[in-house]
């Protein structure tokens, strides 16, 4: 009875405890690298000024989009870098995609057009979940023989832009 009291005593208790953030997070360096996924994103997260500033380095169209692709890399359990750095492999950034078709990841050879950045960051982050890492491809090599057959230098670039958002410098000040 003892036990019983006490076990419900630590369940209780632990209700009550706030919830801390746990994440795994694994370089992306080789072939056999995992994406990193991070169960953060608040208003004031880090990672939407970072992708941000890294996108507009690049003067992308996408910069005002970094919040979307944070959040739904949170959502779909993504590294909330990949999608943002397969729009640099496949768009510059969506800055070189058919007019209008909002498709700056080489949807379908290009060929497909999407109704707004919106609904593109869904679209392709829920099907990189779905169709790729819930199907076996966990890491940028494996994805890259799906998503970009027959290229050999996919995988290597999306991780290169993974690495430039990684080493894209912020400062920020205390004061008001």
């Amino acid at each position: 009875m003892r036990n019983l009291i006490f076990a419900l005593f630590i369940a209780t208790a632990m209700a009550f405890l706030p919830a801390g953030v746990i994440s795994a997070d694994s370089r992306v360096a080789d072939g056999s690298a995992q994406l990193r996924a991070n169960a953060f994103n608040q208003p004031n997260d880090i990672r939407v000024s970072q992708l941000k500033a890294f996108l507009e380095k690049y003067n992308s169209p996408l910069a005002p989009y970094a919040g979307k692709f944070i959040s739904e890399a949170d959502k779909n359990g993504l590294d909330w870098r990949l999608v943002a750095s397969i729009t640099g492999v496949e768009s510059t950034f969506g800055k070189q995609i058919p007019y209008n078709s909002y498709n700056a990841y080489g949807w379908v050879n290009g060929d497909y057009s999407f109704p707004s950045w919106n609904a593109s960051i869904e679209v392709v982050s829920q099907t990189l979940r779905q169709n790729y890492i819930n199907k076996g491809a966990v890491s940028i090599d494996q994805i890259a023989r799906r998503y970009a057959p027959p290229s050999t230098t996919w995988a290597w670039k999306v991780k290169y832009f993974m690495k430039k958002i990684d080493s894209t410098g912020l400062s920020f000040s205390l004061e008001g």
